[in-house]
């Protein structure tokens, strides 16, 4: 599709989106309004390049007669580049999720107490950045352990349309999933020596039951007592859900609410979510496998960054990032780290359109 008719697809939209009839079907309301916030910028842009161009032909018409007209003309030339090359890359084709909102969990891993404690600051660290941007959050379920950390919470993000310039919730933190180090004295050690541990981070973009359907008949159904840290019983009551998704082995478990119904829900909210990712990797896979040039991607499945205490320095290994600001990133000024992977990953499918 030419810019024209991109800028005819706008118009189109724009038109209806007026119509009050069309928002009597807010699925139709809804998939109008997210493909017109994708054409914006794009038309935006196209716009501004139209008439740099023609201020551009202008500027150097009139400095055949009058010299001054000259820098101008030097200055919109400028001009015209930056917009070109920002058209260039909003006209990269597009993550088809990146305007889903995303089921974020953190997984304690290597390191026992200690881990579950740097899964807890990992999970404070999502939560204040989506707070710094105006994106909703909500924990729908978790393993809290026994010094206040977490063995493993899941985190639903939500993005608000028009809350920030930041993008959708998984076009921003699709790049968070992975193995996360962490290298600082535990509250744990006595003698203060520096320890390494990990946690683990999944992100997955939020499914809705439109994109995945499951089969009540492929899913087994477990219900039992909700535990706390240390394995206290919290409930007294067999309110806690384990689903296990028969197909693909999937399991989700789900204790956080006081009723079974509102568990289900939850656990079949996350599964969804997984499957979801499933099915994007398979589809990844093969059409990675037909590439003739592999470009190297930013990889989630890999350790991607190193959080070391004493010399306050946040590392991302996938990109060469690095900056000594830990403490602020982990209150929540994710924003460098963030986008110099988004930046990355920009330049990788520009070089992938190319062919090159």
């Amino acid at each position: 599709m030419n810019l024209d008719e991109l800028i005819g697809e706008y118009a189109d939209i724009e038109g209806r989106l007026a119509d009050p009839a069309v928002h009597a079907d807010q699925n139709t309301a809804r998939r109008l309004g997210k493909r017109y916030a994708q054409l914006r910028p794009i038309v935006e842009t196209v716009r501004q390049v139209r008439t740099v161009t023609d201020d551009l032909a202008t500027a150097r018409e009139l400095a055949t007669e009058d010299a001054t007209f000259a820098a101008e003309a030097t200055e919109l030339e400028g001009r015209r580049a930056e917009l070109e090359e920002r058209l260039r890359k909003l006209l990269v084709p597009r993550d088809p999720n990146d305007d889903k909102d995303v089921i974020l969990e953190i997984k304690a891993g290597e390191g026992g107490e200690e881990s579950a404690l740097f899964a807890g600051d990992l999970l404070r660290m999502y939560l204040r950045y989506a707070e710094r941007i105006g994106w909703k959050t909500e924990i729908i379920a978790s393993q809290p352990s026994d010094l206040g950390g977490y063995k493993d919470v899941t985190v639903a993000v939500k993005a608000r349309p028009g809350a920030d310039d930041e993008g959708g919730a998984w076009a921003r933190l699709k790049f968070e999933g992975g193995v996360h180090r962490v290298q600082r004295v535990p509250v744990t050690e006595s003698q203060g020596r520096i320890h390494t541990s990990a946690a683990g981070v999944l992100v997955t973009p939020e499914a809705e039951e439109v994109d995945v359907q499951i089969d009540p008949n492929d899913l087994r159904i477990d219900v039992y007592r909700s535990s706390g840290p240390g394995g206290q019983s919290v409930n007294t009551t067999d309110s806690a859900v384990r689903i296990t998704h028969l197909p693909t082995g999937v399991v989700v478990s789900c204790q956080n609410e006081k009723s079974q119904l509102q568990n289900k829900e939850q656990a079949l909210r996350i599964l969804r979510s997984r499957l979801l990712a499933m099915a994007q990797e398979e589809a990844d896979a093969a059409a990675a496998a037909e590439r003739k040039s592999q470009v190297r991607t930013v990889d989630r499945s890999e350790r991607v960054r190193t959080y070391n205490f004493p010399e306050n320095r946040i590392s991302d290994h996938r990109v060469g990032y690095k900056a000594y600001n830990l403490d602020q990133v982990l209150d929540g000024d994710l924003h460098n780290v963030i986008q110099a992977l988004v930046d990355a990953d920009t330049e990788r499918r520009l070089a992938e359109a190319q062919g090159t």
